[in-house]
This record gives C-alpha cells, sequence and structure tokens, in this order.
C-alpha cells in the first residue's frame, strides 16, 4: 500500500523542478477539465462538468506574456429543458511571469450551443496561472465570469462562472 506521505513526496519533487529558461514564446494545445455554473435570468440554474480542447499562441516580452487563443468545452448543465451542448471562447491574455509561472488576465467572445433553445454569444473575463514543469509541458487553473445578455434575441440572461484545470504541450 503507497502511504499519503510518499504521495505527498511525489508531488512535491513533481512541483519542485529546476529553473526553466521561462521562454513563453510558441504554439500550445491542450486539454482543460473543470466546473462550470449557469444561471438564466429569468429562468432556471445549474452546474455540471465542463471539457474540452484549448490551443494558442504566447509571446514572450521579457517579464510580460501576451497571447491568443481558442477553448472549446463540452459542457454536462442544463437549464430546464434546455441542455448546453458546448460552450467555446476565443481569447485575448497578459500577464506577470513569476518564476516558472504566468500569472494573466484573459477576456474575449464567449459562445454557448444549446440542444433546443439556439446559440448565442456574449464575453467572457477572468484571471488564471499557468506554471512550466518543462520547456514542453505546462499546467495550470483558470476562474472565468461569463455573460450572455438577450440570449438568441429572447428577454433571458445567462451568466456563469466556470473553474478548470489545463494541461498543455508547447511547441
Amino acid at each position: 500500500m503507497v502511504k499519503p506521505i510518499t504521495i505527498l513526496s511525489v508531488v512535491a519533487s513533481f512541483f519542485a523542478t529546476p529553473a526553466l529558461s521561462q521562454d513563453w514564446t510558441g504554439f500550445y494545445a491542450g486539454g482543460e477539465l473543470g466546473f462550470a455554473d449557469l444561471d438564466a435570468s429569468p429562468g432556471p440554474s445549474d452546474s455540471g462538468f465542463i471539457g474540452g480542447f484549448l490551443t494558442g499562441y504566447d509571446y514572450d516580452l521579457g517579464d510580460w506574456v501576451v497571447g491568443a487563443g481558442l477553448d472549446y468545452d463540452f459542457s454536462d448543465i442544463s437549464l430546464g429543458t434546455t441542455d448546453v451542448d458546448s460552450i467555446y471562447r476565443v481569447k485575448a491574455r497578459g500577464g506577470y511571469k513569476a518564476g516558472d509561472g504566468l500569472i494573466y488576465a484573459t477576456t474575449g467572445y464567449a459562445h454557448i450551443d444549446t440542444d433546443n433553445a439556439g446559440d448565442d454569444g456574449g464575453y467572457f473575463i477572468g484571471g488564471g496561472y499557468e506554471r512550466l514543469l518543462s520547456d514542453q509541458f505546462s499546467v495550470g487553473g483558470e476562474l472565468l465570469y461569463h455573460m450572455i445578455e438577450n440570449f438568441n434575441s429572447g428577454a433571458v440572461d445567462i451568466d456563469g462562472t466556470s473553474v478548470q484545470f489545463r494541461g498543455s504541450f508547447r511547441f
């Protein structure tokens, strides 16, 4: 049987890697998995798992990094009789390098697709932290707030919050 202290030692050594070149310039692609809470106003609210794929490009400016990306998430969320099938985002991000990590803010366009109520877009804003584990792999977390007003030209606004764990291969 593996002892909890052994597991903690392995995890701690994994995150205690030596300093890397810290160059964030380049393409990345990976996956993300997390949780989202959506509210329709007026209407129901629900929460559930989301997860999908991400890709983008970062440019290292010294102490600062800027970039753009795309996320596509599948969803396990229902708003009453309507299932939210997917959410995609077109993103801009900028952040400050802190050691092997990047503390960043992000914003852009968010689009929600449903099974029977149509689809529509709005905006999102948020932030996150990403850490280079090697020159070719990074992990991080992200918190986003989404807002889609007058969904599908109707009287319903949809807002939501998502929290996701992300892993990326960097090229």
